[in-house]
């Protein structure tokens, strides 16, 4: 069974034209029970092999974080979301 993690700030890409995110975080859950920090690919992989489920808050609803695909790149977003604004993206900048 995965272990459900909340989504609490990302660490954007800026380099990349699509906007990637580079990595997710979140402030419980993490080894020892504190926060934690894991670059993007390493996300998408846990929730394909099962590992993990993540979430975040949206608009004061609680939201699961999915894998999508643009242009070929995998990406995560909430099922929320259309296409823009990704509520990913207005999560604050992890410390």
């Amino acid at each position: 069974m995965p272990q459900d993690h909340q989504i609490t700030c990302i660490i954007p890409d800026s380099a990349d034209a699509d906007r990637r995110i580079d990595s997710i975080g979140g402030t419980s859950g993490g080894t020892g029970g504190g926060g934690w920090c894991i670059k993007l690919d390493v996300a998408i992989k846990g929730i394909e092999d099962g590992k993990w489920r993540f979430w975040t808050s949206a608009n004061g609803k609680s939201v699961w974080v999915i894998i999508a695909k643009r242009n070929g790149k995998k990406y995560l977003k909430t099922e929320a979301d259309g296409d823009e604004p990704n509520n990913l993206l207005s999560l604050p900048r992890c410390k």
